[in-house]
């Protein structure tokens, strides 16, 4: 049984993975390609992680069309990647994909690295939207399979001192996919924000 976890080489998504070892949960990873820009760096960022922490070998599934079709800044270089980030229903689509693959080997749930909705930017970052996702997917695949948001009441700040304590490095959040953080993308905000905070 166990879960898919969607990872993402990110600091949130490999958060989720960690705690979910930590509980003894059986776990298979999934990467998705959806087009982004630094999905080299994310995937590389994945792999470094499962194997620095002994996690299971992530899986990939790849459907760059996705951001082909609906460029934004995180799919288009040319775009700006804050104010055009916003790219409908990626969320929805790692749900898809996690569900997906969690009917086909067993899997019961699929755990999303969404932190506290209070501070959401988009409409599917949140608690209500997960619940919703939850229902339409156990709809569509006959079965019941559960939607976890386990950092749902994490700030970034609360995000970096569990990562900081589980000596969690070789993460990568950056939106514009450089070999150094951009510093202005949403994910490099988040920790400036959160390091005034501290």
């Amino acid at each position: 049984m166990g879960i898919v976890t969607l990872l993402s080489g990110g600091l949130d998504s490999s958060l989720v993975a960690l705690m979910a070892a930590e509980e003894g949960i059986p776990q298979h990873p999934l990467f998705v390609n959806y087009g982004q820009i630094n999905k080299d760096k994310e995937w590389a960022a994945c792999k470094h992680v499962y194997k620095a922490h002994n996690l299971p070998e992530p899986k990939r599934i790849d459907l760059p069309g996705w951001g082909g079709t609906f460029p934004s800044g995180l799919t288009d270089a040319s775009m700006d990647v804050v104010h055009e980030a916003f790219l409908p229903n990626r969320n929805f689509l790692f749900l898809l994909a996690g569900s997906a693959y969690a009917h086909q080997i067993g899997a019961s749930a699929v755990a999303i690295g969404l932190l506290n909705d209070a501070k959401h930017i988009f409409p599917d970052q949140t608690r209500e939207f997960v619940a919703q996702a939850e229902e339409m997917v156990s709809l569509s695949l006959g079965r019941h399979i559960r939607l976890l948001a386990p950092l749902i009441e994490y700030t970034k700040a609360d995000v970096v001192a569990a990562a900081d304590q589980r000596g969690l490095t070789g993460t990568y959040s950056c939106h514009a996919g450089g070999d150094d953080k951009c510093g202005k993308c949403i994910s490099c905000m988040e920790f400036n924000i959160q390091q005034d905070e501290v």
